[in-house]
């Protein structure tokens, strides 16, 4: 006896993670691209420097403030925002055609870009913010990592309260007190979303066909 295998189409999902500097999105965001085949980053562009671990057109597309006000005027971005001095934003184009055609995109972003997102687009996206287990714990976490000077940690934290003040305009919360726990849960929340009723395109005829005839 052999088995049919039903294909049906569906939109693609927005999957955005948003968390304070040192929160674990990164981590999250890194395995969760190693174990989701059909997940995808969106590259957003950036005016900050580089950081010597960065690689340009696979962390940012790193440029300059010139033509990044110049993508700005022309509603090239899908959301974008100033953080710390500098520019991001992410490029309309490659997610509006990633959607159409299935794929999903993962977006590390913060809730500026979150607001923006939900204003334009809030159909297509499902948002999860990440929280520390502690303040003492992201600090610590801030200063394992040593990417950014004693002054540059002292910024994030002071940012950090208010960016955690955000959590309610997001539709999941995970507090990531053990990576592995907390990348399960992004999972099965991407897993859910895909099988929302609204993003199957094909269910109409698919059910109809079903029908019995005569």
């Amino acid at each position: 006896m052999t088995t049919t295998s039903i294909t049906l189409r569906r939109r693609g999902v927005m999957l955005i993670v948003s968390s304070p500097s040192g929160a674990g999105k990164t981590t999250i965001s890194r395995l969760l691209l190693e174990r989701e085949p059909g997940l995808t980053m969106s590259v957003s562009v950036t005016t900050r420097p580089r950081r010597p671990s960065e690689v340009s057109g696979r962390d940012y597309h790193f440029i300059d403030r010139g033509e990044y006000d110049r993508m700005v005027e022309r509603h090239e971005l899908l959301e974008h925002a100033e953080v710390f001095g500098n520019g991001y934003g992410t490029p309309r184009a490659p997610v509006e055609k990633a959607l159409a055609e299935g794929r999903d995109i993962l977006f590390d972003i913060d809730w500026q870009g979150t607001r923006q997102l939900a204003e334009t687009a809030r159909a297509d996206m499902v948002s999860v913010f990440i929280l520390p287990p502690s303040f003492a714990e992201l600090e610590r976490r801030l200063r394992t990592r040593a990417q950014d000077s004693a002054e540059a940690v002292a910024r994030r934290m002071a940012k950090a309260a208010d960016e955690m003040s955000h959590w309610e305009e997001y539709d999941y919360i995970v507090i990531n007190e053990d990576v592995e726990r907390s990348v399960i849960a992004v999972q099965s929340i991407l897993t859910a979303e895909r099988y929302r009723r609204d993003r199957q395109l094909d269910l109409a005829p698919f059910v109809a066909s079903q029908r019995p005839t005569g």
